[in-house]
């Protein structure tokens, strides 16, 4: 019986911390979340929940991916939220952004780059464009449901991915290697998450670059790629 009681009491510390690390934010760290192309803030309501519970300040936003240019996205909607007073007197803002959401972020910074930036997460980004848009780009149908920021992510030298450059601030990326859309990887060279590239992903200042068994649309929903955003937000590199 006493070997018993002891094996209970050796086991039980080993039983409380064999889950995941959970990563905890300092005193008045933002997070702004940046949802992707043709989606809502419901896309990111799991990462937003876990970053809160962390103890982040998170921000949500909500952006018609679909009616506007990316340059307009980043000056009618993300520019407004990141000049408010409150972001403009948080300690840190942090971006966690998903597709489309990236560029929006990168042509942000391109012209206007806050004192206070913390860290960046870009996943399943088009950093380099998408090849999907190179090979049906030009169809109506693609017009009509992906809006002229959708028409803008092409690969090409020319395209806004490529124009914008390196993004030239502490940052890492997540990329899908999972598709559930042989049409649409059949377009794209290589490993792919369905609409992007792995290879697209990546850009040259790119500190830390993760590969992970998961399609485009559930990045920003997956355990894991929560688990590992939370971990760079926390410590700069990758778990």
């Amino acid at each position: 019986m006493r070997f018993l009681k002891v094996m209970i009491l050796w086991l039980i510390p080993a039983l409380i911390h064999s889950g995941p690390t959970v990563q905890t934010a300092g005193q008045d760290e933002h997070v702004v979340l940046l949802h992707g192309l043709c989606r809502t803030t419901r896309s990111m309501k799991k990462m937003e929940s876990s970053l809160s519970e962390a103890g982040y300040i998170v921000h949500n936003l909500a952006y018609p991916t679909r009616c506007k240019t990316v340059d307009r996205l980043a000056k009618e909607h993300l520019a407004p939220l990141l000049q408010s007073a409150e972001l403009r007197q948080a300690k840190e803002v942090h971006f966690v952004t998903h597709s489309l959401g990236g560029i929006v972020l990168r042509q942000h910074l391109a012209n206007d780059e806050p004192a206070n930036l913390g860290r960046i997460v870009l996943l399943g980004p088009p950093s380099k464009g998408s090849h999907v848009v190179d090979k049906i780009g030009h169809w109506k149908i693609f017009r009509a449901i992906n809006g002229p920021a959708g028409m803008q992510l092409g690969s090409h030298p020319d395209s806004l991915p490529n124009q914008l450059g390196p993004l030239g601030h502490d940052h890492a990326v997540i990329a899908g290697s999972r598709s559930i859309n042989w049409i649409n990887s059949w377009m794209i060279p290589g490993p792919d998450d369905g609409k992007v590239a792995v290879s697209s992903t990546r850009l040259p200042d790119t500190k830390d670059h993760l590969v992970l068994p998961v399609t485009h649309p559930y990045l920003m929903q997956n355990k894991r790629v929560i688990k590992h955003t939370m971990h760079y937000l926390s410590e700069g590199r990758f778990e």
